[in-house]
């Protein structure tokens, strides 16, 4: 049983929601805005945070920036009812794990929630440290979920771990979106494969950060992407 922090101003879905996370097993903690659901994050340490966007004061996009800047990586999924690409950017871009448009399939919410549960129990229990994976000055700590690049410590996501693992583990290879978001999420729920591009995107920025030359993941046009193998 994990506990779900629930966080809407809209009283009635929250209901709904609560009821259906207790009926999956769940505990679960509600929050009528972003700013109580800062102050519950810190206080209770919920295993995952099921948020909507549009609130009034701390909106989610604004909480998932807070939670990040502080480097709580705790995973997060945004509820909204603005269907737009700009929007599930925005969420991606600010650290969010997931986005779901309204309205929302319960059993695809509780499916993606699940998923990144499994993710984090795997890792949490962990008996032993796996050896870390590791090409030229690119090193992962699964265990962790801790990317070095030229011994400087680059902060992902659960999610960006994940990709960025899935292609390194796989050098030189070509790796379709939907075979990534397979890896990545583990489960079989159907989303919008573009969604990979903006963790890639991602993934890149940070690296480039570190190392302005980095070009190691590669688009490979009407394929997907693979990651090219530091030589030597």
């Amino acid at each position: 049983m994990a506990r779900i922090l629930l966080v809407d101003d809209d009283a009635s879905l929250l209901e709904v929601l609560a009821l259906a996370f207790q009926e999956a097993g769940h505990a679960t903690l509600s929050a009528r805005d972003g700013t109580a659901a800062l102050a519950l994050v810190r206080k209770e340490r919920p295993e995952a945070v099921v948020c909507d966007v549009n609130m009034p004061g701390l909106d989610g996009f604004s909480l998932c920036r807070r939670l990040r800047e502080q480097g709580d990586a705790v995973p997060l999924i945004l509820l909204t009812s603005r269907d737009s690409e700009i929007d599930e950017t925005l969420g991606l871009d600010l650290g969010a794990d997931d986005y779901i448009a309204k309205p929302f399939s319960m059993r695809v919410l509780l499916a993606r929630v699940a998923a990144l549960l499994r993710r984090d129990a795997l890792r949490r229990k962990a008996e032993a440290e796996p050896a870390p994976i590791e090409s030229g000055p690119l090193k992962l700590s699964p265990d962790r979920l801790e990317v070095l690049f030229h011994g400087r410590h680059v902060a992902v996501t659960v999610t960006e771990f994940r990709l960025l693992e899935a292609l390194v583990r796989r050098p030189d290879l070509v790796l379709s979106r939907a075979r990534l978001l397979s890896i990545v999420r583990g489960d079989d729920t159907v989303v919008v494969d573009r969604i990979v591009d903006t963790y890639v995107r991602r993934l890149r920025r940070k690296l480039e950060q570190v190392d302005p030359t980095f070009d190691r993941i590669e688009t490979v046009i009407g394929a997907g992407y693979r990651f090219r193998a530091f030589r030597g």
